[in-house]
């Protein structure tokens, strides 16, 4: 077995035919995932695979980040992978393991913690990540199948029919190509969600406008007749697989007869119908203990199955993590 942790060594071909064969397949693990995580001045990318009788088993993509000032960057240092390693459905228990371990070496001094943010079934491998030291964590997250319009309008919650018949009554309209300017108000629009609702981290506005000129983004604006923007759905897509919804927001609370923010979800999964793609996926949905979710229950009235793939988590410093986790738990109190 032989370990590859520069992007030069791993065969594009082979990575390629990975994306198609492998059962775990989403976005983050393909080419352009790791070329756009390496393109951001405020991440540094990293793709770690393991290769067996020159045959690529497994890789895994992903990226370090870290938040605010000094201090606040050197407790908040993570190895995030979304979507959760990309795995060939033949690799082995061994060749798995290499490739964890190796993963653990080259993240030990850069991160605090690894996290794989799994968008798939890691169930058969479970046991392989806990003998290496990463724990599972419950995780939910809501999928809807898009095999076609009809299916999709039809597991609507009848509140959303509701809310969509009347937006669209109202005139409010998608539009997928936005101006500079006007992803700049969505980005705005974001900033507020994340500072006074979500109060975690937000990508910095590169983020967004370097995801913009990548093939596989989507972006859905919701409108009002007078083409003021309310709120959008930032996406990207995987060919076969599934559209993944990035980020969203919408000005529901003055335009509540607009319902901007069902309006660029919806229009996000009737994206994912129109062209094929067998799955929508709304990249998250909480823990199980979060009890009343918001956020959840506004997925879940869409129609989707609420699912729990969880996520894996190494500590590579534990000291250093419990004093990350007590500082930023007092961090959203203040």
């Amino acid at each position: 077995m032989k370990i590859l942790i520069e992007i030069q060594d791993i065969d594009n071909s082979q990575w390629d035919s990975l994306i198609q064969s492998s059962p775990v397949a989403t976005w983050f693990q393909t080419q352009e995932a790791f070329a756009f995580f390496d393109s951001l001045s405020f991440m540094e990318a990293f793709v770690v695979a393991v290769e067996s009788e020159d045959v690529l088993k497994g890789l895994a993509v992903g990226y370090i980040q870290k938040d605010g000032g000094k201090l606040k960057q050197f407790l908040s240092k993570r190895a995030i992978i979304l979507g959760g390693p990309l795995l060939a459905d033949s690799i082995t228990d061994e060749e798995l393991k290499t490739l964890l371990n190796a993963l653990k070496d080259s993240l030990k001094r850069k991160a605090i913690y690894v996290e794989t943010r799994n968008f798939n079934d890691y169930g058969r491998w479970k046991k392989v990540f806990e003998e290496c030291g990463f724990a599972y964590e419950p995780h939910y997250n809501v999928q809807i199948e898009t095999t076609s319009l009809e299916a999709i309008n039809g597991r609507l919650d009848r509140n959303r029919r509701r809310n969509i018949k009347k937006a669209v009554e109202n005139g409010v309209f998608i539009d997928d190509n936005p101006t500079e300017k006007e992803l700049e108000a969505f980005y705005a629009m974001l900033d507020d969600l994340f500072r006074t609702k979500v109060k975690s981290p937000l990508y910095p506005y590169e983020f967004f406008a370097k995801l913009r000129t990548l093939p596989s983004s989507r972006f859905f604006m919701a409108k009002n007749v007078e083409g003021e923007l309310l709120g959008g759905l930032v996406c990207v897509a995987l060919e076969g697989h599934a559209v993944y919804a990035w980020a969203a927001c919408g000005d529901d609370q003055n335009h509540r007869a607009l319902s901007p923010s069902v309006m660029a979800n919806y229009a996000g999964i009737c994206h994912a119908a129109e062209n094929g793609f067998p799955r929508f996926d709304f990249m998250g949905a909480g823990k199980p203990d979060d009890g009343g979710y918001g956020v959840r229950d506004f997925k879940l009235k869409f129609g989707g199955e609420l699912v729990e793939h969880g996520r894996f988590v190494h500590i590579c410093q534990p000291i250093l993590f419990g004093l990350g986790k007590l500082g930023i738990k007092i961090m959203k109190k203040l």
